[in-house]
C-alpha cells in the first residue's frame, strides 16, 4: 500500500474514536495533524488562545459524554492551556490534548519552544506521555482515551514531536488498536445495594443528591428516573450543573427540580455520583440533616466517606446502581402515595431560592443582576429553549444559574469547583460545536475580559452566541463581599482599586466584526435588546448596566453573611 503521514495517523485514529471535531490553535508543529483532519473530515474550530480552545474541548465533552479534543503547538501553546486542563480534572471532564513537540533531536539545545511539557501536564491529567515512534500513534491515541474514559474520566495529554508528525510511514506496518477498553460502567456489590434498598424502602423524607460525575454513567438513566419517581424523591443537583437536564427535562419534572433545601431535613439522602465538596458544604450540617441516613454511590472508592461518613457506600455509576437499587426497592414495598413529602420539599426549595425568585419582579433601575437574568430567562422561553446557557462571573453567573432551565444534558453550563471565571467565550465555542445550536453567554464584565477576542472566533465560524453582559464595573463578587464582611475597613479606606473596574462601551466591540451592539441600563430594554440582536443572526452583545450593590446568597456566603438581604 501506500505512505501515510504520522498527522495523518492521528487524524484516523480520531475518526475511529468517532471524533467529529477538534479545538485548538495553528502552529507548525501541528500542520501534520491539521492537513490529516482536513483529509478526514473533521471540524476543526481554531480559537484566538489555546485556553479558550481547552474550555472548549471540556464543554464538547460536558455536553456529549465524550472526550473533547484539543491540539496546541509546542512549548507556550501547550502552557497556556493549564488552567484549561485544570477545571477539566476537576470537573472530571475527559478532554484529550494533542500537543506538538520540538524535534527530539534538538532538545535541551536552547531550541525555540523546547520545554518539558509532559511533566507539566502530568500534574492535572490522568495521562500524561510522549509518543517517540509514528507507528506507536494509533496505540497511544487509544491508550489515551482508555484513561479519559476509565470509571472517574478527566483530562489526558499525548505529546508528539514534530518530526514523528512529518515522517511517512508504510501502511502496511500501521496496526489499528481493537476492544481496547470496557464498555460498560460496573454495578454495585449486592449486599450494599440491598442495605441502600432497606433504608430508601423506609425512608419518609428522601432526597436524592446527583452530582457530576453521573454525566459519564448514564446508561441505564431511565432507571434514576423511574427510582426518583417511584419513591418520590426530590432532586438536587450539585451546583457544577454537569447533571443537569441529564435524565429528566426540567421544566416537564418538577422532582428534577425541587430538591434544594430538602436534604436539610432528609432522613436518607442518596448521594448519585456526588463529590462531597465545598458547593454541597462538603456533605455536613445544615445543608445535610445530622440525623440522615447517607448512601453514596460513586464510581470511584476514594470519594466514598469523602468529607463526610457514607452509612452505606457503593462503588458504581449512577445509572446501573439505579437499575439495581430500582429492584431491590420494589421487593420490599410499593410506589409512594403520599404527597407530604413532596410539598414539603416544594416549600424548602422556594425558600432557598426565593432571594432570585424576588429578584425577578424587583423594579430598581438599572436592574439587580436577577432581574436582568430573569429578564434574559424570559427571552429564552419564548424565542430559545433549546438554547444552550453558559453562566460565566462570580456572582454574575450565580443569578443566570438559577434562571436557566436544563431540558437537556449539558444545556446549562457553569465553571466548576476551581472557580475559573472567563470560561465563558470557550465553553461557548464547544457549546455549539455540540449541539449547532445558539448560545446564551451570560457574563460579568470582569469574566468577560478574559477571553473577549474570542467574539472573532464566533464570527469565523458563524457561531449564533449572543453574550449578555452583567455590567457592575467591578469585580463584582470580591468588591460586594469586602464590603459586606469588612464593612469598618471599607468605610474607612474605601475600596481597593484593583477591585474596581472602569465603565467600558463593550457592546461597541461586535462593530469590528460587523455584528450587533447594544447597551441599556433599563430591564424594560433587556428582551427587545436581545431579540434586536438575535435577529442579526451574528454574534452579539448586549452591554447592560446594574445595580453595583445587589449580591447573590453566594456571594453573602462567600463573605461569611448568612443573611440574604440586599
Amino acid at each position: 500500500m501506500g505512505q501515510v503521514t504520522g498527522g495523518q495517523l492521528v487524524a484516523r485514529a480520531l475518526k475511529r474514536e468517532g471524533v467529529k471535531c477538534a479545538f485548538g490553535l495553528t502552529g507548525g508543529h501541528l500542520m501534520p495533524i491539521f492537513y490529516g483532519l482536513r483529509e478526514e473530515g473533521i471540524q476543526l474550530y481554531d480559537t484566538r488562545h489555546e485556553s479558550a480552545a481547552g474550555y472548549a474541548a471540556d464543554a464538547y465533552a460536558r455536553i456529549t459524554g465524550v472526550p473533547g479534543v484539543l491540539m496546541t503547538t509546542a512549548g507556550p501553546g501547550v502552557t497556556n492551556t493549564l488552567t484549561a486542563m485544570a477545571e477539566a480534572a476537576d470537573a472530571g471532564s475527559p478532554v484529550l490534548h494533542i500537543g506538538g513537540a520540538t524535534p527530539e533531536v534538538f532538545n535541551d539545545t536552547g531550541t525555540s519552544q523546547d520545554i518539558e511539557t509532559v511533566k507539566a501536564m502530568a500534574a492535572f491529567c490522568r495521562f500524561a506521555k510522549k509518543c517517540r515512534q509514528g507507528l506507536r500513534i494509533p496505540e497511544y491515541i487509544a491508550m489515551a482515551y482508555r484513561y479519559a474514559l476509565d470509571d472517574t474520566p478527566g483530562p489526558v495529554y499525548l505529546e508528539i514531536p514534530a518530526e514523528i508528525l512529518k515522517a511517512s510511514y508504510d501502511e502496511d506496518d500501521v496496526v489499528w488498536p481493537q476492544n481496547t477498553r470496557a464498555q460498560a460502567m460496573a454495578f454495585g456489590e449486592p449486599r450494599y445495594i440491598e442495605a441502600a434498598a432497606k433504608l430508601l424502602s423506609e425512608a419518609k423524607r428522601p432526597v436524592l443528591v446527583l452530582g457530576e460525575q453521573a454525566r459519564y454513567s448514564a446508561e441505564y438513566g431511565a432507571y434514576v428516573r423511574e427510582l426518583v419517581h417511584y419513591l418520590q424523591m426530590p432532586v438536587m443537583t450539585t451546583p457544577l450543573t454537569i447533571s443537569r437536564g441529564l435524565f429528566a427535562n426540567e421544566a416537564e419534572d418538577e422532582l428534577f427540580d425541587m430538591g434544594e433545601g430538602a436534604a436539610a431535613e432528609a432522613d436518607v439522602i442518596l448521594e448519585l455520583c456526588a463529590t462531597n465538596h465545598q458547593t454541597i458544604n462538603r456533605g455536613r450540617p445544615p445543608l445535610f440533616c445530622a440525623g440522615a441516613k447517607i448512601i453514596q454511590v460513586h464510581p470511584d472508592r476514594t470519594k466514598i466517606g469523602y468529607n463526610a461518613p457514607a452509612d452505606v457506600g457503593i462503588v458504581a455509576g449512577a445509572g446501573g446502581a439505579a437499575m439495581q437499587l430500582l429492584e431491590q426497592v420494589k421487593k420490599l414495598r410499593g410506589p409512594v402515595t403520599d404527597t407530604a413529602w413532596v410539598q414539603r420539599a416544594r416549600e424548602l426549595n422556594n425558600a432557598v431560592r426565593a432571594p432570585f425568585i424576588e429578584a425577578r419582579t424587583d423594579t430598581t433601575q438599572p436592574p439587580v443582576p436577577g432581574r436582568l437574568a430573569g429578564e434574559v430567562a424570559k427571552f429564552l422561553e419564548k424565542n430559545g429553549p433549546d438554547w444552550t446557557v453558559v453562566c460565566d462571573g462570580g456572582d454574575a453567573a450565580q443569578w443566570m444559574l438559577y434562571n436557566a432551565t436544563a431540558r437537556r444534558p449539558g444545556q446549562v453550563l457553569k465553571f466548576g469547583i476551581l472557580g475559573t471565571i472567563g470560561t465563558g467565550a470557550g465553553f461557548s465555542i464547544g457549546a455549539f460545536a455540540a449541539t449547532g445550536k445558539p448560545v446564551l453567554y451570560f457574563s460579568g464584565d470582569g469574566s468577560f475580559g478574559f477571553y473577549s477576542m474570542e467574539f472573532d472566533t464566533f464570527v469565523r465560524h458563524n457561531m449564533p452566541v449572543l453574550c449578555v453582559i452583567s455590567n457592575d464595573a467591578a469585580w463584582g463578587m470580591i468588591k460586594l463581599s469586602q464590603q459586606v464582611g469588612a464593612p469598618d475597613f471599607i468605610a474607612q479606606h474605601g475600596h481597593h482599586p484593583a477591585n474596581l473596574l472602569a465603565e467600558r462601551a463593550y457592546e461597541k466591540l461586535p462593530e469590528v466584526w460587523g455584528g450587533v451592539g447594544v447597551k441599556i441600563s433599563r430591564w424594560e430594554d433587556v428582551v427587545p435588546a436581545l431579540e434586536k440582536v438575535a435577529a442579526s443572526g451574528q454574534a452579539g452583545i448586549v452591554n447592560c448596566d446594574v445595580d453595583r450593590e445587589a449580591m447573590s446568597p453566594r456571594t453573602r456566603s462567600f463573605a461569611g453573611v448568612a443573611n440574604t438581604k440586599k
